[in-house]
């Protein structure tokens, strides 16, 4: 049986090759796309996201647009929030449109009857928590549906990238993400300590532009587009691709080691949106979280070849 998912997401780079990732995959169902404000803002997203999709083929999956900011507080973009939508630079195939129906309203739907069919869906969280904290808000019935959530966001060792002390997606509505960790809903948590293991270099992206179709070719101008190298910081050349390794462990979980632990977030002063994990269980209190810690760089690049790959294949036919 499939798992079904909703990607909730604020598209950015790393985050089209996720879906991409995810739409190429069998043992996935992607029930949605639901869009938030994060990287650029909401409209630019949902551009984004339609271009995305219409680039896989994969028109029968549903944009719903989102939250246009934070919970409380000042909305913050991402780094290269100033060039907005990245549509054009897909060479647009066409795009997705967006549905009437609200993100929040979606996902509200979908869980609760999730929760009578006693089937629970997975959410893949991308970007900032904004609309599933107010969809956890709705009512107590919507964690019933819920499986868990697998999220890219927080930093510990690694620190911040958007700041010195905080991860972008915590940061951008740090309220939002303390919604969450307390909603008693398994999570899954994908930090920075972890993805800025696995780095794609040039010679990956001339593996996906050859082998993965016209998404593969985006990928490999995008990442090129907006150069992630940090060699001062990584020691190495290659960009990580964080987004995407939320969609591998739910396709090879077994790339992954993490540990369960209690995490919390900073919601309030000038380190809001730290992150913070009791790895050495000095709260003595019940873990709300799993942590990786660890990814196998190898196998999760040959993960993505191997997924991404079925965009050549459909090109060929």
């Amino acid at each position: 049986m499939t798992e079904q998912i909703i990607i909730d997401t604020d598209p950015g780079v790393d985050d089209a090759v996720a879906i991409w990732l995810a739409l190429a995959a069998p043992e996935l169902e992607v029930l949605g796309i639901t869009t938030v404000a994060g990287n650029v803002s909401l409209s630019d997203v949902c551009r984004n996201a339609g271009s995305i999709i219409a680039k896989s083929g994969r028109q029968d999956v549903a944009i719903y647009a989102g939250s246009h900011g934070p919970l409380t507080g000042t909305q913050r973009f991402g780094k290269y929030a100033h060039i907005g939508s990245f549509a054009s630079l897909l060479k647009d195939e066409g795009s997705v449109a967006v549905s009437a129906e609200h993100a929040v309203q979606f996902i509200v739907r979908k869980a609760q009857e999730a929760a009578r069919q006693q089937r629970p869906i997975t959410l893949c969280a991308l970007g900032p928590l904004t609309n599933i904290a107010l969809a956890l808000n709705f009512s107590p019935e919507v964690a019933k549906g819920i499986k868990r959530i697998v999220m890219m966001g927080g930093a510990f060792s690694a620190m911040g990238h958007r700041t010195p002390w905080a991860e972008f997606n915590f940061y951008a509505d740090p309220n939002a993400a303390a919604r969450v960790f307390r909603s008693g809903i398994p999570l899954v948590i994908m930090p920075l300590d972890m993805t800025f293991q696995a780095l794609l270099t040039e010679a990956h992206l001339e593996v996906l532009a050859h082998d993965a179709g016209e998404p593969g070719r985006a990928i490999q101008h995008l990442f090129t587009t907006f150069d992630r190298n940090d060699p001062g910081r990584f020691l190495r050349d290659g960009g990580p691709v964080h987004d995407a390794t939320v969609i591998a462990w739910l396709l090879e979980p077994e790339l992954f080691q993490g540990c369960e632990v209690t995490v919390g977030i900073a919601t309030t002063g000038e380190t809001a949106g730290y992150c913070w994990a009791d790895f050495y269980h000095k709260l003595k209190q019940q873990a709300n979280a799993t942590v990786m810690r660890h990814i196998d760089e190898q196998g999760f690049h040959s993960l993505l070849q191997r997924v991404l790959a079925v965009y050549g294949s459909k090109g060929e036919k």
